[in-house]
């Protein structure tokens, strides 16, 4: 009997870790509770509620982008191949399917402003709403944060895609969208500076750059006389990095509500003491942008979303192919070992965890551009799906063309003495991440 008995035993316990593998393998767990549950469903509402904010929600700055500064009149005349070629995006999710097949067979004229307006009314361009009359005319526009911070795959044309959520847009001449506007006179009293300048400003930026500092400290050149605007930044891989933006102004968050108030324009509260001070801003200490309190309030309740949704937006993996595997992997030794990259790029992060801050000098590059921030310093760029942003160059401004050149430029600030190889392996695990 005892024999027995402890077969039975045996015959259970090897019954219930085959049932509890197929469970795991089947991806079932125990089942969560009612709290555990809530939290779930909580979280996933939130992040999509994020997603219709981040894709959709202009905060109401259509009060300036249409009403004041006009915009919409110079898009009512622009043609969506011209639309294209300064970086607009379509959404092709957001296209009947009709119009779809009309443009594969070249039925669709692309040189047609009136077509530009039929894409604003199915609101399938990327980071544009078109506000229309009940006749059909457009009377104002807006805009949202996928403007700068989205692109499409390109899939079902050039520009033309499935949206691509976070990835910064540098097709983007965002400075030459606005030099369009017919009433500039605005942004010019701000600046205390004549319409014509104002336009040479906004076209020395180029595609994929912008200055959110111009209305704060008012410097629209280096003092080398080169632009003073800085890449857009990608929006994604962002969980559990500390500080945002190039220079570190503050948290995603923090930056969330800067641009929806004070760059979007939209109705909303913004505080930062900081950008109080006369002499480093003066602009904003003259306009009080620093201290904005807008009625109503359209921007304060939606940052709890918009972060979220943000924080779950994974940095993309680098398509099959686009880097050599092999190298890469030897790559990843530089990487952690001789050229001292990890000290800094901490993975998996690819920042430090903390105050993620470095001073120009430490860095080997000019403070102009940390001079224009409280920290006076840079940030550590995290660098997940950094394949993604190749285009426009590396650093805040673009000062290096190619990875290659990143490279050389930390082996002879520190000193690594990598060889010509490690160099390139080191490359290829970069395009890797």
């Amino acid at each position: 009997m005892k024999h027995k008995s402890i077969l039975s035993i045996g015959v259970f316990l090897f019954a219930a870790l085959i049932f509890l593998d197929e469970s795991s393998r089947a991806g079932e767990g125990p089942e969560l509770s009612k709290e555990d549950k809530k939290v779930d469903d909580q979280s996933q509402a939130t992040i999509d509620l994020g997603r219709q904010i981040f894709r959709f929600d202009t905060f109401g700055d259509e009060s300036w982008w249409g009403d004041t500064l006009r915009l919409h009149e110079a898009i009512a005349r622009v043609s969506p191949k011209t639309a294209l070629a300064v970086g607009l995006k379509v959404d092709a999710d957001a296209l009947p399917g009709q119009l779809k097949s009309q443009i594969r067979a070249g039925r669709v004229n692309l040189d047609d402003p009136a077509i530009t307006l039929a894409l604003l009314k199915l609101n399938a361009v990327v980071g544009v709403t078109g506000i229309f009359d009940g006749a059909g005319n457009i009377k104002s526009m807006g805009v949202q944060c996928a403007l700068c911070h989205s692109t499409v795959d390109d899939s079902f044309a050039p520009g033309i895609g499935k949206r691509l959520d976070g990835w910064a847009n540098r097709d983007l001449n965002i400075g030459l969208i606005v030099s369009l506007a017919p009433n500039l006179k605005p942004i010019a009293d701000l600046l205390q500076a004549d319409v014509e300048t104002v336009k040479k400003v906004l076209n020395s930026w180029g595609p994929g750059r912008f200055d959110a500092i111009l209305d704060k400290d008012g410097k629209a050149f280096r003092p080398d006389g080169g632009q003073a605007g800085t890449l857009i930044p990608p929006a994604f891989g962002l969980a559990g990095v500390n500080l945002h933006t190039w220079t570190g102004f503050g948290s995603v968050p923090y930056w969330n509500a800067w641009v929806a108030v004070t760059e979007m324009h939209g109705s909303g509260t913004f505080f930062d003491q900081r950008l109080s001070d006369p002499v480093q801003y003066p602009v904003s200490a003259r306009s009080g942008s620093w201290n904005t309190r807008g009625t109503p309030d359209l921007v304060t309740a939606k940052l709890p979303a918009l972060h979220a949704y943000q924080l779950a937006l994974k940095a993309p993996k680098p398509p099959v192919g686009s880097f050599d595997a092999a190298a890469a992997e030897r790559g990843k030794e530089v990487f952690d070992n001789q050229g001292k990259c990890a000290t800094c790029h901490v993975p998996p992060l690819f920042t430090e965890p903390g105050e993620n801050l470095h001073s120009p000098a430490e860095i080997g590059v000019d403070s102009f551009q940390a001079d224009r921030s409280p920290t006076h310093m840079y940030r550590t760029a995290p660098l997940a799906g950094l394949w993604t942003h190749q285009k426009g160059g590396f650093f805040h401004d673009g000062r290096f063309a190619t990875l290659n050149a990143v490279v050389e430029h930390y082996n002879t600030q520190f000193m690594l003495g990598l060889q010509p190889q490690e160099k390139t392996d080191l490359v290829e695990y970069l395009k890797s991440l």
